[in-house]
């Protein structure tokens, strides 16, 4: 029984990847992170983990620095060992499933600074937002906008985190048709993208709306239209993730129709052990 690991994509076995697509709601991020690996984006140090026993891959992990350590949905006795084999390997902390997350975290032997508790959610049945509102699909024109509202966003969402430049992967994602504009008088007031499906999953976020246009309603229409968008584009299994911290997004999306599904953590890490 022993982890494995790699910085090069192409030596990524597919049994991990298709253990990442066994649950692809609890593995959610993991799949549409190496999804965008294998469009060029996070080059520069990516590290790829997979754990086997028996033959068999039980168990798989990325980091794409300066982002924290990423977990899919780990059997919890495979946490210790993939701690302890990444004590020499530099991350700013980790994010995953809960209990992975924390016991990562303990078995580390690093001091935790800050965590956010999230939680995700799979759409039932989307349900009309409380305001109307046509969302449209960003183009090429819109991509220093919304460069600028997601670099706000992560300075909101992560500022613990040192983030590179989202620049290049907004002009992907907008060159994808992922991202998507409320407008209200003709003027941009929030934002929403989704993630291409991959086996019919797609996940939306961030959801940005700037602090002059917020309580109008504009966060709830926006979401739904991203929600539209990633079902016109195939996905029949729609996720989201929403900060435990803030009950009003977690109330819009329940509106929708989003209904929780599991706990996670993002927990920040100081120094080395």
């Amino acid at each position: 029984m022993v982890w494995r690991f790699t910085a090069s994509l192409d030596d990524f076995p597919d049994a991990a990847e298709a253990w990442l697509r066994r649950d692809p709601v609890r593995n959610t991020v993991p799949l549409t992170v190496l999804g965008r690996m294998r469009h060029g984006l996070w080059q520069d140090g990516p590290l790829l983990g997979w754990f086997t026993a028996g033959g068999e891959v039980r168990a798989a992990m990325l980091h794409t620095p300066p982002s924290p350590l990423l977990l899919g949905d780990i059997p919890l006795d495979t946490v210790r060992s993939l701690a302890h084999a990444l004590r020499d390997h530099g991350t700013a902390g980790v994010n995953g499933p809960s209990r992975q997350a924390e016991a990562f975290a303990e078995a580390s032997g690093r001091t935790e600074t800050s965590r956010m508790s999230m939680r995700l959610y799979r759409l039932d049945a989307l349900r009309p937002p409380p305001r109307e509102g046509a969302a449209r699909v960003a183009d090429e024109r819109d991509v220093e906008l919304v460069a600028r509202w997601m670099r706000a966003f992560l300075a909101e969402a992560e500022p613990e985190i040192g983030h590179d430049d989202p620049s290049p992967q907004v002009e992907h994602r907008v060159g994808q048709g992922e991202f998507v504009l409320l407008e209200d008088g003709g003027r941009p007031v929030a934002m929403a993208a989704f993630s291409l499906p991959i086996i019919g999953m797609s996940r939306i976020g961030p959801v940005y709306t700037p602090p002059e246009f917020r309580r109008r309603g504009y966060g709830a229409v926006v979401t739904h239209g991203a929600t539209r968008a990633a079902q016109e584009a195939g996905a029949d299994l729609l996720l989201l993730f929403t900060d435990l911290a803030n009950p009003t997004s977690n109330s819009i999306y329940k509106a929708l129709g989003y209904q929780p599904v599991a706990d996670y953590l993002s927990i920040t890490l100081a120094g080395r052990a």
